[in-house]
């Protein structure tokens, strides 16, 4: 008799939590006025000289920003209290909000004074989307990740279809004036929500890390992570031909169906739509498909929705595709996030969603720019069509290139299983560079077993602090191995002591324990010794 899975948690489910609920809502508002803001500010511009580009860099001053800060916005969220650095920064912002407010209202909001505060709330943005996805894991169990991750989503496609439209009537009865306020006014929201949590906190029995020692740490862990390299792989061949419907989205409604900017908010509005009813459908969904399937059937939704907008000059059903884009949009993003936030541990969680966040909105920002010159070059239905064709092909390659199904089985708590070092002298902690020597004696009938479960080994090495791994054998003494890694300094050898292991870590190691030779003691720590 088989044992029935377990049914995907609902996807509101982690909105019983009550400090995630309050963080949501907020997040919710703040998106609303981030939207509302965007508006606004080209609003202001779109009257000035050289309106046209002008309009343009605003996109560019609240984006760039999250391309140039994504990395070492990841370093400082992992090295820091997350909750602080969200608190700091989320009213820094609500003061740079209001700054914006109060120039508008007083008439000394010039073209560049906006565009350099639009440039800083960037930055604020930047600065704590990686600590925002990080602290995700703490408030909700690991099986509500899937479903934390299509709230986000679509929190995001709310924001963008809904925002636009609240703006476009408060500017028209009362100018932008009003749409800043009540952007400062939402992050007030995020800032409240934020007191109210109290997150424990953590003792730290070894010195923070370096910025720099920091970053390439995570580095080396997305290096050693073959199932995390394979997300940012699938991500890019989403991403980049995807982002062609919402770049030309607006030429679509002018050109091919004739709208006005009403008519391109309602094309909007069916994208955020699909996104509700993606989140609504997420665990059916999950129930019956794995991730790569997901990934899989998006991408061809979102690519005959592509073909139907090139194609088709009637609005509903266009109106009707773009619902189902919306729906396809939401299942990739959720599945690619939740799949990264899984697979990473707690020590590196935020740098490893900077590169996530990078590759995402490098990839929406650079694929924009290219589909958009592709259009002017041999038109809208050329460009599109073409990124329908990518999308096929990123389906197909989910046969050979599928993302890991079970991440949400992975066991990533902390786990302090080596012995502590025997030691005569006790090295400081910049000492090093350090090599670790472990000696096996393994028989031959397991020679075969021992070198498949090494490979593994080797990489939780590498991804927790090595900079060199590799197994050697000792000819000088029968069937003996000897594993030799090199780590920077002291004090990351000891983080990869006390901090960076996990129990999954642990089972992988569990698989070449009984071959060790001797104990702890016969495992030799050298310390280089500076040249004189």
């Amino acid at each position: 008799m088989t044992t029935a899975a377990p049914k995907p948690p609902s996807t509101w489910a982690p909105l019983r939590n009550r400090v995630y609920r309050a963080l949501w809502i907020a997040q919710l508002v703040s998106n609303l006025g981030t939207w509302m803001q965007t508006v606004g500010a080209q609003w202001i511009l779109v009257d000035q000289p050289n309106a046209a580009a002008l309009v343009a860099f605003v996109q560019t001053a609240t984006t760039l920003p999250v391309m140039l800060l994504s990395i070492p916005s990841g370093v400082i969220a992992d090295l820091v209290d997350r909750r602080r650095l969200l608190l700091g920064a989320q009213t820094t912002m609500a003061l740079l909000a209001a700054t914006l407010a109060v120039t508008t209202a007083t008439g000394h909001t010039t073209p560049a004074v906006l565009l350099t505060l639009l440039f800083l709330l960037g930055c604020g943005q930047a600065l704590t989307a990686p600590a925002w996805q990080a602290i995700q894991p703490e408030l909700v169990p690991r099986e509500q990740i899937p479903s934390v991750a299509a709230l986000g989503s679509m929190s995001m496609n709310i924001g963008r279809a809904v925002g636009p439209a609240i703006a476009g009537v408060l500017v028209s009865l009362s100018g932008p004036t009003l749409v800043f306020i009540l952007n400062a006014l939402s992050f007030g929201a995020i800032v409240a929500a934020l007191i109210l949590w109290r997150r424990p906190s953590t003792e730290r029995s070894l010195p923070s890390e370096r910025p720099l020692a920091a970053l390439q740490a995570g580095t080396r862990f997305i290096r050693a992570a073959p199932a995390i390299r394979r997300v940012l792989l699938r991500s890019i061949l989403f991403i980049a031909p995807g982002s062609a419907l919402w770049a030309l989205l607006p030429v679509v409604a002018r050109d091919g169906l004739h709208l006005g900017s009403s008519g391109y908010g309602l094309m909007l509005g069916a994208l955020g739509v699909g996104a509700v009813l993606g989140a609504l459908a997420l665990s059916r969904v999950r129930a019956l498909l794995t991730p790569t399937r997901q990934l899989g059937i998006a991408a061809v939704v979102f690519g005959v929705a592509t073909v139907g907008a090139a194609l088709l000059h009637s609005v509903v059903p266009v109106l009707l595709l773009l619902v189902c884009a919306g729906f396809a949009w939401l299942l990739a993003l959720s599945t690619m996030n939740a799949t990264m936030q899984l697979l990473l541990p707690g020590w590196v969680r935020a740098r490893g969603l900077s590169v996530y966040m990078l590759v995402f909105m490098g990839g929406q920002a650079i694929g924009s720019l290219v589909w958009g010159l592709v259009a002017g070059a041999f038109g809208v239905v050329a460009a599109l069509l073409s990124a329908a064709v990518l999308l096929g092909c990123c389906a197909l390659t989910t046969l050979w290139l599928p993302i890991r199904h079970d991440a949400d089985a992975l066991d990533l708590t902390p786990s302090a299983f080596w012995p502590e070092p025997q030691l005569v002298e006790e090295p400081s902690p910049a000492d090093g560079p350090v090599m670790v020597l472990r000696p096996y004696d393994v028989p031959p009938e397991n020679v075969e077993e021992f070198l498949a479960a090494m490979v593994f080994v080797g990489r939780s090495r590498q991804r927790t602090g090595a900079m060199e791994w590799r197994l050697y054998r000792d000819v000088g003494v029968v069937d003996r191995y000897v594993e030799a890694f090199v780590v920077r300094s002291w004090s990351e050898h000891m983080q990869q002591h006390q901090v960076r292991l996990t129990a999954q870590d642990q089972l992988r190691e569990s698989a070449v324990t009984r071959f060790a030779s001797g104990d702890e003691t016969t495992i030799t720590h050298l310390v280089a010794v500076p040249p004189r």
